[in-house]
């Protein structure tokens, strides 16, 4: 069923959207790199803890990280080989990470279980669990949460809705909507055992109107699911925000410092839900991902299946890496981290490698009090009061300003006239009132 009632979140903005330099690329297998180097930790929370040696033989799909905690996923080898290392390396997040570097031996040889047929309707919501557990999934829409964790709500959380964000409303970014086109039975398999594990008989599936074949593909998808309406949305960032999505498509706002289960809902991906089908029905762990490498520092942007550990230099060299290609981001312009280091590996959390030429250098100037960050805050708080305060140091002021509810979407940044890097001071104004709430605790 079509949703036919449209909402729109508070604020936002509709940048420029840059799809159209990938938006027509299938799918492609990614060939497999001859070395893959595997982060321990690609998710929040805790990183996993090593479980082989250097030298062990491995087979695809064998967990080689365990979860180290609640808050945490395992990891698995997305090769068969033997491992060559286990040490240190430049990640994603800027620091050095534990990674477990692999030598493919070409064989693509499985680990026992993986691929055996499974049927999720005869199994018990705890064995779905397990088996989402055990395959170390995250959500894919770069957030990288641990699912089974988001799937389990604490005793005295009622969720009664289900969402399935296929909003993709970052610029540039592609890959959700060709797996939507192109695997849209998958994720619909995915979406009705999330539905399953929650117990709820109401589900949605939000996609924007910039992506009408991917609109009807599941919307035939998920005919066949019960109590599921498809809504075509607006194109508006950051629509695809947890909070910013339900209030789009159920009208419900998330209190401050709460989550989505505080108004009754759990919002998944259509990457997550399309690994939720390959883990609960054939016994795959996530070893794989879709990506879109793209921008003006690529002569053939395009959409790929790679496997978690390829280098992001490999991919862009296929793509037709550009000599003035100066700038590289994990993700899209709005939220992604800009990297130094094209040797670093794809995880389970990256949606896109982004290359752009050389920027522009701006003076940062004072804040002129036109408001229009305000006005594009989905959060509704103050950017402008919260950008001065840090610039001038006064750390008393930041929780005050609801820093925290900050989701970081860069709207600010983006439509500040003085150039000033509004969400960076942000992230700094969080990062005093966490560790001043830690203390209070301790």
């Amino acid at each position: 069923m079509i949703a036919t009632k449209r909402r729109r979140f508070d604020g936002g903005v509709h940048p420029p959207e840059r799809k159209s330099l990938s938006a027509e690329r299938p799918l492609e297998a990614f060939p497999v790199p001859p070395v893959l180097a595997v982060p321990l930790l690609q998710h929040i929370g805790a990183p996993a803890r090593p479980v082989v040696e250097k030298g062990a033989r491995i087979l695809k799909g064998q967990v080689i990280g365990e979860p180290g905690g609640f808050v945490s996923t395992a990891v698995h080898a997305p090769v068969s080989g033997s491992v060559k290392a286990i040490e240190d390396r430049p990640s994603f997040a800027g620091r050095p990470i534990a990674h477990v570097v692999i030598e493919n031996d070409g064989q693509e040889a499985w680990a026992d279980g993986c691929g055996a047929a499974r049927d999720p309707d005869a199994m018990p919501r705890e064995a779905l669990l397990e088996a989402i557990r055990a395959a170390g999934i995250v959500g894919m829409g770069g957030a990288a949460f641990p699912t089974h964790v988001k799937l389990s709500p604490p005793p005295g959380k009622t969720i009664d809705a289900a969402i399935l964000n296929g909003v993709e409303c970052e610029p540039y970014l592609t890959c959700d909507d060709r797996l939507m086109r192109e695997r849209p039975d998958a994720i619909a398999a995915g979406f009705r055992i999330i539905m399953k594990i929650l117990g709820v008989s109401r589900g949605f599936a939000g996609i924007e109107e910039n992506k009408p074949e991917a609109f009807r593909a599941m919307r035939d998808a998920l005919a066949s699911v019960p109590g599921v309406e498809v809504v075509s949305l607006p194109v508006r960032y950051p629509q695809g925000a947890e909070k910013q999505l339900i209030k789009a498509i159920l009208g419900r706002e998330v209190p401050t410092g709460g989550l989505p289960m505080d108004v009754g809902v759990v919002v998944q991906n259509v990457g997550t839900a399309s690994a939720i089908a390959e883990a609960c029905m054939r016994g795959i762990p996530l070893i794989e991902r879709s990506v879109t490498v793209t921008g003006e520092g690529v002569g053939r942007p395009g959409n790929f299946l790679v496997r978690i550990g390829t280098p992001i230099r490999s991919l862009a060299e296929a793509c037709g890496l550009r000599p003035g290609a100066e700038r590289v981001i994990l993700g899209g312009p709005m939220m992604g981290l800009a990297q130094v280091d094209l040797d670093i590996p794809v995880t389970k959390g990256t949606s896109g490698i982004l290359l752009l030429g050389a920027g522009r250098s701006y003076a940062i100037g004072p804040c002129i009090r036109c408001g229009g960050c305000v006005r594009g805050c989905p959060a509704r708080i103050m950017p402008s009061d919260l950008s001065v305060a840090v610039e001038r140091g006064a750390k008393d002021l930041y929780e005050g300003l609801d820093a925290m509810d900050c989701i970081e979407c860069g709207v600010c940044t983006y439509v500040c006239p003085a150039r000033r890097p509004i969400v960076h001071w942000i992230r700094l104004a969080k990062a005093h009132v966490a560790a001043q709430r830690a203390k209070s605790k301790g």
